[in-house]
């Protein structure tokens, strides 16, 4: 086993469901960044996770220089600078005004209302709204992004970029509280771009099981068909 301290990696202390973290894998691998990781417990976080980041939030990158990022944007547009492998491809994209104003409003609104949905026990002051939540999210989010979709198949454009790492993991997250309602919303262009991301080479990276608790070097992304077609 590995000793974080002895490896010039960047280590990522990470949980394996976290949407954050997941964004943060995905375009660590994209990218061709080897990296350690540390899959952490939240009932017992690690000590030097919050040393580093006393917020205990994932996922939080120590670089190899001994910087430390603990937002997920951050980590992704470290992984994406210009000396990696495409870089400049993945991130450019994300820095236009409309797909910055997106993953605002993701990280805002639209995970306002998919944590009222997805988890009613959390806000039992709110429960009423559960139902009121998801609609909201359909017709404020889901649905221009779906209708965004039609005209080009990314948010990248003709391919992907960092914003669709970004988003995927949350809309990931409000298709799965009901499968079968979202299956027959008006969303045939984002079913369609889930898909292609749930059954990429990439997501099957990203979402390899690791130990918990223990640094392990985080296996590469291969270079396979399904992998290359997201």
């Amino acid at each position: 086993m590995q000793n974080p301290t002895s490896n010039p990696l960047p280590l990522l202390f990470s949980y394996r469901r976290c949407p954050y973290a997941m964004r943060a894998r995905m375009a660590l691998l994209q990218a061709r960044r080897p990296f350690q990781a540390i899959e952490v417990s939240l009932r017992d976080k690690p000590a030097e996770l919050l040393a580093l980041s006393p917020k205990g939030t994932v996922p939080v990158l120590r670089l190899p220089g001994g910087g430390v990022l603990d937002q997920s944007w951050d980590i992704m547009a470290w992984a994406f600078a210009s000396d990696s492998e495409g870089g400049d491809s993945w991130w450019m994209p994300a820095q236009s005004e409309r797909n910055r104003a997106l993953l605002q409003d993701n990280d805002g609104r639209f995970k306002h209302q998919l944590d009222r949905y997805k988890y009613p026990e959390r806000f039992p002051n709110e429960a009423p709204a559960r139902d009121r939540m998801r609609t909201e999210a359909l017709e404020s989010f889901l649905v221009p992004l779906s209708q965004r979709l039609q005209v080009e198949p990314y948010l990248g454009g003709a391919t992907a970029c960092a914003t669709d790492l970004a988003l995927f993991p949350f809309v990931r997250q409000f298709a799965a509280v009901e499968p079968a309602w979202f299956a027959v919303q008006p969303l045939e262009a984002l079913q369609a771009w889930l898909d292609g991301w749930l059954s990429s080479g990439l997501f099957a990276a990203c979402m390899v099981k690791l130990p918990a608790q223990n640094p392990v070097i985080f296996p590469a992304l291969q270079d396979t068909p399904s992998s290359a077609t997201a």
